[in-house]
């Protein structure tokens, strides 16, 4: 398969190894996803143990502080909130959902940590499910009424927000991404110059391998669809993707992808099979990721190449799979 790489412009040159530096691989679950990680560990820099016990760290602070999985997280905490309650967020939580409204509020919605309610409705959260039928356009109404990211009142000087009444929020298509960079901190704090980190297909990357190169990834393609492969040096930089093919499910002929458009309150009918943006922090590459998607092909890549982001789009076209790319993205083709 033919290849083209693409080498992002870095601010500093990656930083030599240490003579003995091992190439070490960790790998778990968290998250409701894996995790993998691989590095170049001096000899007398931190242990494995020690990166070990850092990523859980870092892993076990997101899911306490964002999980909608966890009834009792933080994040679950508010959502179960009385009308009226104000809620303590630590500077992780507020970073991200600071965040969150700021993409939310650029994508005039296209990106929304108020979706939840919708996503539990169509069957993709950590609600019983949608059953066989799908949901009714009265329950759509319903389930709306709950959405709306100009409903949450953030009070920063007292670093808390207001439960509206019934509002639910869903980091989902955030907290990853910041989970890569709380880990990738992390490992900078250890003292770490040379790592890849990546959690549920998304990456973030800095230094060099013993061979002296960057860290090569190829960026992620639906299963079974061939096409030139895109490979990415990871220096100082994320890269994430959102696909239709991660999640779905089939009613009477259509497909019903997970991304849901917080606008029409449905799956999105004719999403981009995928959309990768590549960025220095990954928690703005997977929001920006979900908000290009909902926008599509067309807005999606006006709104990108407005904002000079790096990013492709993968589509289904009359010849087939088909891939567009922002000037931004294009320049890094080496």
């Amino acid at each position: 398969m033919p290849e083209r790489l693409l080498i992002p412009s870095a601010a500093t040159a990656p930083a030599p190894l240490a003579a003995g530096a091992v190439h070490c691989r960790l790998a778990g679950q968290s998250m409701g996803t894996s995790w993998s990680l691989q590095l170049m560990l001096a000899p007398h820099g931190p242990s494995q143990h020690q990166v070990l016990q850092a990523v859980q760290a870092q892993l076990e602070l997101v899911i306490a502080q964002m999980s909608t999985w966890q009834p009792d997280s933080l994040l679950s905490r508010y959502n179960q909130g009385a009308a009226g309650s104000w809620h303590a967020l630590p500077p992780p939580l507020l970073c991200v959902l600071e965040a969150a409204l700021t993409m939310a509020a650029d994508s005039d919605g296209a990106f929304d940590p108020t979706v939840g309610p919708l996503v539990d409705l169509w069957g993709f959260g950590p609600g019983p499910g949608r059953g066989d039928d799908l949901p009714t356009a009265a329950q759509v109404r319903q389930a709306r009424a709950r959405c709306g990211w100009r409903r949450i009142q953030l009070d920063r000087a007292a670093r808390r927000v207001l439960q509206a009444g019934d509002a639910c929020l869903d980091l989902s298509g955030i907290a990853k991404g910041y989970a890569v960079d709380l880990v990738a901190q992390a490992l900078e704090v250890l003292g770490c110059t040379s790592y890849l980190v990546e959690i549920g297909g998304e990456l973030r990357g800095l230094g060099i391998k013993p061979d002296g190169h960057p860290w090569y990834v190829q960026l992620e393609r639906p299963p079974g669809r061939a096409g030139d492969a895109l490979l990415l040096a990871l220096h100082g930089l994320a890269v994430a993707t959102s696909g239709d093919y991660r999640r779905c499910f089939e009613h009477q002929g259509r497909r019903y992808a997970h991304t849901i458009d917080p606008r029409s309150g449905e799956p999105l009918r004719q999403p981009p099979v995928s959309v990768t943006v590549l960025h220095r922090q990954c928690m703005v590459a997977d929001a920006l990721a979900t908000a290009l998607t909902v926008l599509g092909v067309q807005q999606g890549l006006a709104f990108a190449r407005r904002r000079n982001i790096a990013a492709v789009f993968l589509h289904e076209g009359a010849h087939g799979l088909q891939e567009r790319m922002t000037p931004a993205l294009a320049a890094m083709l080496d």
